[in-house]
């Protein structure tokens, strides 16, 4: 007898549902979500193995949480489903479209029993790996915090302040947080003087340029420009403030989670493979390592790991009409990982800006051209990790000249995507 498990997991507990070879549901069970519970899961799960030969495998609607890593560490394989496979699993056995959680862990339990070959187990990476995930993600996310309070910072100044702005271009830059910290308001940028500018930059810690970057800033916040009422203009220096203070942090924890993140990359063996690649540091490089992990049986092939990353194209065929477009379902982290090795790559590697330069003049925009760079960059990634070998630009780009065509370098126009955009937006500006 072989038995499969299925598990529909919620914030305070989990229905549990164990179906045999013929479908028959043999238990239905509902847990709390606290160590009793989990005890009385695996006590049931070791009742139900001792009945079969094959583990027990379960299948759940996430990867993440303290369920499925339990469960993976007391030994029983785990797969993560998608949701929305699940929606259209459910439909066969509600047509009334019906839902229940004791019903969407039966779903769960069959989808294992009739397609166990379109389902693997989660990769089984290992914990420093893991940690490099959290930390990758983490740091990413605090990025994205930076950028928009600093934008939202920029929109409260654009209401009142516009000679500040004109005088920064980066508000989250020290000399710009110094400033705004000196003088929140027009009226406080009207008396600012430059020997308490001076000393405010060298607290941050700037030691060069300091005169010349004190009389730019000085001259742009004495220019003349237009005023709120006094009471509304000290409203929104207390708004710009407020946000400042969050800068400030944002700005901390994108330091703090990069030095954290960057040991943790280096501990990792897999680390020298990576950035021997021309263009992959060690942020993005450590973003790669987290998305693909290092359970080197993941991806079978490049193709899967292509696939997985959305750099390589997906076909949609039906009766004569056929259409070539990029990938849309993709892991969109990796996905803007791999876009943004694009840029340094061609600026590092002879090889790739001369496959790059021929995608151009075959036509293609920058986003696809940038996007088939990256494609074969992630099959040569995937070749090296599996094989332990470096980079190699010889036998990675063979054929090619030695040095770059300078005149088809890609124009400020072409790379206009900002570096650190979210993933969505990436998605929303890379082409076709």
């Amino acid at each position: 007898m072989q038995l499969w498990c299925g598990i529909d997991w919620a914030k305070n507990h989990h229905d549990v549902s164990i179906v045999e070879e013929g479908g028959t549901q043999r238990v239905r069970l509902r847990i709390d979500d606290t160590v009793a519970g989990f005890t009385q899961l695996m006590t049931m799960l070791a009742e139900q193995q001792s009945l079969c030969s094959e583990p027990i495998t379960a299948a759940i609607e996430t990867s993440k949480g303290l369920l499925p890593v339990a469960l993976r560490a007391a030994g029983v394989p785990v797969v993560a489903i998608n949701p929305l496979a699940v929606s259209r699993y459910r439909d066969r056995h509600s047509p009334s479209r019906s839902k229940s959680d004791a019903g969407d862990a039966y779903v769960l339990a069959n989808i294992l029993r009739t397609d166990p070959h379109s389902h693997r187990s989660l990769p089984v990476d290992s914990e420093l790996a893991q940690s490099i995930h959290v930390l990758a993600r983490a740091h990413q996310d605090a990025v994205w915090d930076r950028m928009q309070i600093a934008n939202k910072l920029r929109s409260v100044l654009r209401e009142y302040y516009p000679t500040f702005l004109a005088a920064f271009d980066d508000l989250a830059s020290r000399e710009a947080r110094a400033t705004l910290r000196l003088a929140p308001s027009p009226m406080h940028g009207q008396q600012l003087r430059k020997s308490s500018l001076t000393a405010a930059l060298r607290r941050t810690g700037r030691t060069r340029g300091i005169p010349a970057t004190v009389n730019t800033i000085h001259a742009a916040l004495h220019v003349e420009q237009l005023r709120q009422p006094p009471l509304v203009e000290s409203a929104m220096a207390e708004h710009a403030t407020a946000l400042l203070h969050a800068l400030d942090t944002a700005v901390a924890n994108v330091a703090r989670l990069e030095q954290t993140l960057t040991l943790a990359f280096d501990q990792h063996p897999d680390a020298q493979i990576i950035t021997s690649f021309p263009g992959l540091s060690t942020v993005l490089g450590a973003r790669i390592l987290a998305e693909i992990g290092d359970d080197r049986s993941r991806f079978a092939t490049a193709r899967g790991l292509k696939a997985f990353a959305g750099t390589a194209p997906v076909t949609r065929a039906s009766g004569m009409k056929t259409v070539v477009t990029r990938r849309v379902v993709r892991n969109k982290r990796l996905g803007q990982a791999a876009y943004l090795w694009a840029l340094p790559m061609l600026a590092h590697s002879p090889g790739a800006h001369a496959h790059f330069t021929t995608r151009r003049e075959r036509g293609d925009s920058y986003s696809a051209a940038a996007r088939n760079l990256t494609n074969r960059g992630m099959g040569m990634l995937h070749h090296c990790l599996q094989t332990r070998q470096h980079y190699d630009e010889s036998r990675a780009f063979p054929n090619r000249p030695p040095h770059p065509v300078t005149s088809s370098k890609p124009s400020a126009h072409d790379a206009h995507q900002e570096t650190e955009a979210q993933p969505e937006s990436i998605a929303a500006s890379s082409g076709q």
